[in-house]
């Protein structure tokens, strides 16, 4: 044996003894640790969860039989400029369209529309939109336009909120072909006007007539 083999024979890593170790219950203390580190923070997972909920929401109203119908009235009508002369559930349609393709600025000014004359499905959906964005006070606010506002409906507030919250889950829970996502042709559309909109606002102005045949298109899939 040479001098090197002496050096290496000494430099060899001793072997811990195996007698004694639980290897499950490291892996238990290992994954527990994991699950600390990852876990998100409250307030991220219940964004998270109300953006998702929008989106749900968002894609079964404009999957509505009469959604198109709505918002073809709403481009004919250039002259209606005021919460009272509009078709509220056009604008709430054309909102849900708008938050699908990723015009959110848009979609919220919409929504507002139609929640200012007292769509409540509208209020629901910027609860959900400011509460995904972390925007508790606001988000707080448009939860009591649902829920404790006095509304002239033969539906109670409450009774509304369960309803929209069941149609939530439950689209969520089975994928139902009535959610459909926007086709390309919808965004191509959608992405037309915000455009032509681009020198002068950043807001997404009213649907016109070639939005509206494409929408017709797409729910009578």
């Amino acid at each position: 044996m040479t001098v090197i083999d002496d050096l290496l024979a000494d430099a060899r890593i001793p072997t811990a003894p195996h007698d004694g170790f639980d290897v499950g219950a490291a892996l238990r203390r290992l994954a527990t640790d994991a699950a600390v580190v990852t876990a998100p923070h409250p307030d991220t997972l219940r964004a998270a969860q109300a953006g998702q909920r929008l989106s749900v929401i968002c894609r079964w109203i404009l999957n509505k039989p009469d959604a198109a119908d709505h918002v073809d009235r709403l481009a004919q009508d250039p002259d209606a400029a005021t919460e009272d002369q509009l078709d509220v559930d056009g604008a709430l349609v054309f909102a849900c369209l708008l938050h699908l393709t990723d015009h959110h600025e848009s979609a919220q000014f919409w929504w507002q529309l139609a929640a200012g004359a007292g769509h409540r499905a509208a209020a629901y959906c910027l609860h959900l939109h400011h509460l995904a964005l972390g925007e508790s006070r606001e988000a707080r606010h448009w939860l009591y336009v649902v829920t404790d506002d006095v509304i002239d409906t033969d539906t109670p507030n409450d009774v509304f909120l369960a309803t929209l919250e069941a149609v939530a889950a439950y689209v969520r829970r089975t994928g139902t072909s009535s959610a459909n996502a926007p086709t390309a042709g919808l965004e191509m559309e959608v992405d037309r006007l915000a455009a032509a909109e681009a020198g002068s606002c950043i807001i997404v102005q009213r649907p016109d007539r070639r939005l509206a045949d494409r929408l017709h298109d797409f729910t009578r899939r």
